[in-house]
């Protein structure tokens, strides 16, 4: 993952000292790609370990179609807990009671949680976090009110007419992202918004456009995530896997993990992982976490960071 680690070195060199929405600075930078091959190994970090569990459910959860955190929780996943309990501190007027990040915080924050797992009423009222990633994919409405399954569309246009260049899904609902923020809510309009499917030589490629990415903490689960996508998709369309493109706009380093930033460039990439999907899967909505395996996957110890809510 050397494409990796060249996209943190960049930013550190040539990055911009920058205020945001979070409170917490970046150095940041405009405009990067990165390329893998997937023949070449599956793109997970080796040089901090990254939980697949974690992706993969993930990705399960976009497709469903799912907007609510409770299938996640369920599942022992962690990654959008913050973003539905800051909802829930501000709506009962509990945020300035626990400062972010305190032990209070996070005692809060667990309880919270288990709430989520136990109870349906309570997850549906306070696991929701409006029209994300999963909306947008699956249940994206037209001006009539009618659903539209992007995912579907492609599969079907891959299928149908593989030179097709429209091969696109789009997480940019502009109507949608307006009303969510009138409405405040907390969940960030999808930061990866746009991705693209190419098939060449009978080879199933994507490429991802990234309006905002946190490199330290972010960027290495949508390099995997993608990764992922796109071999489910080329398997269930008879294709092999090409290359995954990652391109960012506005790609940056968080104050709060510069130092882990560091320790990871002082460590030498090892050998990528292999991901073996479930042969006999043949829908891109029928696989289950179970369907995938992940191969020789041996990374340096993890390394912890509180993410920009």
């Amino acid at each position: 993952m050397k494409q990796y680690l060249d996209l943190l070195k960049c930013i550190l060199k040539k990055g911009e000292k920058k205020e945001n929405r979070t409170g917490i600075g970046t150095t940041s930078i405009f405009g990067y790609q990165m390329r893998f091959d997937l023949l070449q190994g599956f793109p997970l970090l080796t040089t901090k370990k990254v939980s697949f569990k974690f992706i993969a459910h993930e990705l399960l959860w976009f497709l469903r179609g799912d907007t609510n955190i409770k299938y996640l929780v369920d599942n022992d996943v962690t990654i959008w807990n913050e973003w539905a309990y800051q909802v829930y501190l501000e709506e009962n007027n509990l945020s300035k009671k626990f400062k972010r990040y305190s032990e209070e915080w996070k005692a809060e924050l667990k309880v919270f949680v288990n709430k989520i797992k136990e109870s349906e009423e309570f997850a549906k009222k306070w696991g929701e976090l409006g029209p994300i990633y999963g909306k947008q994919w699956v249940r994206w409405e037209n001006k009539e009110g009618e659903e539209i399954n992007q995912i579907q569309n492609i599969v079907d246009l891959i299928n149908s007419d593989p030179s097709s260049r429209r091969i696109i899904v789009s997480g940019w609902n502009v109507g949608e992202i307006q009303e969510l923020i009138k409405n405040h809510h907390h969940a960030p309009p999808p930061c990866h918004t746009l991705f693209h499917f190419i098939v060449i030589n009978n080879k199933l490629s994507c490429q991802l456009y990234q309006r905002s990415a946190d490199a330290f903490l972010g960027v290495p689960f949508n390099i995997a995530s993608y990764a992922l996508l796109t071999k489910m998709l080329a398997q269930v369309c008879k294709l092999e896997a090409g290359e995954f493109i990652h391109t960012f706009g506005d790609v940056h380093i968080y104050n709060n993990h510069l130092e882990q930033v560091n320790l990871q460039l002082n460590r030498e990439p090892k050998l990528l992982p292999e991901v073996k999907l479930n042969s006999k899967i043949t829908s891109i909505f029928d696989f289950k976490y179970q369907d995938f395996e992940l191969i020789d996957y041996n990374p340096y110890p993890a390394i912890k960071g509180d993410v920009a809510v």
